[in-house]
């Protein structure tokens, strides 16, 4: 984490001024985050009152057999990603479109994929999205007439997926293209910035730096010189961030590699690491 420290101070600017009292408290504030954090890695249960039920066998075999997150985790650690598995499914509505019914896999492998994108925040649920539309493919979106794969509607708290293509991002867990990450990465951005239990749980001065870094990488994305990102990343901020955040979990090795500042501040953000999990 020291090293993590040294390259955003040394490596970039701050985002207004950068006289030596504000690098100082840039110093301090990122101190307090990662101790936090760390407090965080230690203390990572919650308790849910009323709400003790384990996650079943069926639920933990299917976890066992599709979820390579869940299964790189220490027994304790796995105890707890089950438990805000748990609860997620418990909190949430499933709904099908043009399918018969959302199945036990469907709901088990769309709630570890908000879990782990909200892994390092124990008490984060996505509260505001009540709602996971479920299509088998691609779907036709009436509001602005083309096909989508997915989508998130804060208007009415809904997270839209396609089943195929859901399946499709794990089913290749390298190539930094993952619709269930990405869409939770979308809904994250906006349930930090909503009114309620879960409000502003990402540090404003790290995202500070993310947009810092984000803004410069952007506009390499637009002038065709990015060695990471998909030309799709350059679209607008929130879809910067979500194909961040694929390609954090899918390509954590080649991320840090090329730009170890942006990793950094993305580790600090979420407050896990996929190349140290434990």
């Amino acid at each position: 984490m020291t090293n993590f420290i040294l390259l955003i101070l040394l490596q970039t600017e701050p985002p207004s001024n950068d006289s030596f009292d504000v690098v100082i408290l840039a110093f301090l504030s990122v101190a307090v985050i990662i101790l936090a954090g760390m407090t965080g890695r230690v203390n990572m249960g919650f308790q849910v009152p009323g709400f003790p039920r384990p996650l079943s066998a069926k639920r933990k075999q299917i976890l066992n057999k599709h979820f390579p997150f869940y299964k790189q985790l220490t027994p304790d650690r796995r105890k707890r990603f089950e438990q805000k598995v748990q609860y997620f499914i418990h909190v949430k509505e499933f709904i099908p479109r043009q399918i018969p019914i959302v199945t036990e896999e469907m709901k088990v492998l769309i709630s570890a994929c908000a879990v782990q994108l909200t892994f390092g925040y124990p008490k984060v649920f996505l509260s505001h999205f009540k709602r996971i539309l479920v299509y088998p493919d691609n779907y036709y979106s009436t509001i602005n007439k083309t096909y989508h794969k997915g989508e998130v509607n804060p208007r009415f708290r809904t997270i839209v997926l396609s089943w195929k293509a859901f399946v499709e991002g794990y089913f290749n867990p390298i190539d930094g293209r993952n619709l269930g990450l990405h869409e939770m990465a979308h809904a994250l951005r906006l349930e930090n910035l909503i009114t309620n239990a879960e409000f502003n749980f990402l540090d404003e001065e790290v995202l500070q730096h993310w947009q810092y870094l984000a803004d410069q990488e952007m506009a390499s994305i637009k002038e065709g010189n990015s060695r990471m990102f998909r030309e799709y990343a350059g679209t607008d901020p929130d879809e910067f961030f979500s194909v961040a955040i694929e390609n954090f979990f899918e390509r954590p090795e080649k991320f840090k590699s090329l730009m170890p500042n942006l990793y950094a501040i993305l580790v600090l953000l979420l407050k896990q690491d996929p190349l140290n999990p434990i």
